[in-house]
This record gives C-alpha cells, structure tokens and sequence, in this order.
C-alpha cells in the first residue's frame, strides 16, 4: 500500500506560470545584455582613449636639398631624445599607401603625393607634450607639424562616453521594465487566485502562512525565469567574444569573459522583487477579505 502524498496546496497554472516565466526571462536577458554592453563600451572609451594618448603623429615638410625619406629619419632621430618618447619611426611611402589602400583603392595611389610622417610612441606615465617635440623640432631646423591627436582624442572620448551612455540607458530601461513586468505579473496572477487567498483565510490560516506560500511560489518562478534571461545573456556573450575579429562587432564593443559577473545579480533581483510583489498584493487582498468578512 503505497503512502499519501498530498497535492501542493497551491495548484499550478501551466499556461499563466509560463507567460509570467517567459516574459521575466526575456525582459532580464535584455536588461543583462544591456548591462554588459555598457560595460563594453566603457571599456571601449577608456581604451581610445589610452591608445590615441600614447602616440603622436608628425608631419615633416623636406628641404629643397633632401628628399623626404630623409627627412622623416632625421626627425626621428631628433624626436627619440626628447623625454617622454619612447620610440619613433619614420614611415615610408609604402607603410603609409598600405593605410590608405582601403580607403582610395590601388589606381590613384601611385601618383598621389603623400606625406612624409613620423610616428612617436610616448611614455605612458609621463607623455612628451606636443609642444615638447615642437620645439626640438624647431631647434633641429627641421619643418614639421605636431598632431598630438588631442583634438581627435576629445572627439572621440565624447562620441564614446555617448554610447556608454546610450548603453547604460538601454540597460536601465530595460531592468525597469522587467521590474515592472515582474510586479504587475505577480499582482495579476495573485488577483485571480483571490478566492484562494480568501479561501484559505477562512479556514483559519494565518495571514503569515498564506504570504510565504504564494510569496516562495512567485519568487522561486522569478527567480527560475531571471536565471534563464542571464544565462541568455552570457550564451550571446560568448558567441561574440568567440566570433570576435576585425569584422565583428567586438573591436567597437570590447566585450570580455569579466563581463559575465554581471549577470549574477538578474535572478536575486527578478527573485526579491517578485517576492515584494507577492507580500504587498496578497496583504491587501487579506485586507479586502477581512472587510468583507466583517461587512457580511
């Protein structure tokens, strides 16, 4: 004779359990994923900025009596004793048709004058100045234009700081609404069991026992559903930092295995603001219970 076991006092709902889960679980996708794209793009900004603030460029005009190649490997000569520098190099015509293949194409590029230029690498932890390399310039005879990029640099510190912001919005609209969702979900599953709340009241349990029941019930389905949105997130994480590359989306976001923390949080959140949802709805409808009791 086999032993009775008892059905779970609160009956599930299939097909409203179901929307609820997958609902929480797409809204804490977005809002995980957003958190790590913001993480990236932050990522992003402070690594521009480091690479564009650790070289300078300089343009080197020849003298009638050399040619420019000349020119340029003196200039760099002059640059590698100035503090702050690390290294220079004179690029040649056929460094420099190398970058700008991509851009011109392979026709024009033959009988396009080019500049002649010197790339300076700078000491991280104290930079020459462009005004520094300047005036060595100047002292040496040589005609030359520093570009210390730091009018690119604010550029695109700006442009980048806009799309951590851009990032962080999305994220944090997204987080609101799966909040919201969770709540609202929450309360409309637990009004359509008000007979059972009301049901249960009068037959002598206790407003705490009532409150745990549909309070652990809503909570651990949150929090089911969140871990399938963060794990969502870290699968699509992982494609992009695998499929990572010069064509892929990650040299603009930097996406990295770090960033995967991130989504630790999403069911503890989606867990603890269902279980609030599920205390104050069922609170009230105890309330609402209570005065019809004692209005009949």
């Amino acid at each position: 004779m086999s032993a009775y076991r008892p059905g779970p006092l609160l009956p599930r709902d299939e097909g409203r359990d179901f929307a609820l889960f997958c609902v929480v679980a797409i809204l804490c996708f977005l809002a995980t994923f957003g958190a790590m794209a913001a993480a990236s793009a932050q990522r992003a900004a402070e690594g521009w900025s480091r690479a564009m603030a650790a070289e300078a460029t300089v343009q080197v005009n020849p003298r009638p009596d050399e040619s420019g190649d000349q020119a340029a490997a003196r200039a760099a000569e002059v640059l590698a004793g100035v503090p702050g520098v690390t290294e220079t190099e004179a690029m040649s015509r056929t460094e420099a048709e190398h970058l700008l293949r991509p851009w011109l194409g392979e026709a024009i590029l033959p009988d396009l004058p080019l500049p002649h230029l010197v790339v300076v690498r700078l000491d991280s932890e104290n930079p020459a100045t462009g005004r520094a390399l300047g005036r060595a310039l100047a002292e040496a005879g040589l005609d030359a234009r520093v570009d210390d990029h730091s009018v690119w640099r604010a550029d695109v510190g700006r442009a980048a700081w806009t799309a951590t912001l851009a990032a962080m919005g999305l994220a944090a609209l997204a987080a609101l609404a799966a909040a919201a969702a969770v709540v609202f979900a929450c309360r409309a599953a637990l009004q359509a069991r008000a007979q059972m709340v009301e049901t249960l009241s009068l037959m002598g349990a206790s407003a705490g026992f009532i409150t745990s029941r549909f309070q652990s019930r809503f909570a651990w389905l949150a929090a089911v559903a969140g871990a399938a949105g963060g794990l969502g997130a870290c699968a699509l994480l992982a494609v992009l930092i695998a499929a990572g590359g010069d064509q892929a989306l990650t040299p603009a976001l930097p996406f990295d295995w770090s960033d995967l923390i991130l989504a630790a949080p999403t069911p503890v959140l989606a867990a603890g603001l269902a279980a609030i949802a599920a205390r104050l709805t069922v609170g009230r409808l105890l309330q609402l219970a209570y005065l019809s009791e004692t209005r009949g």
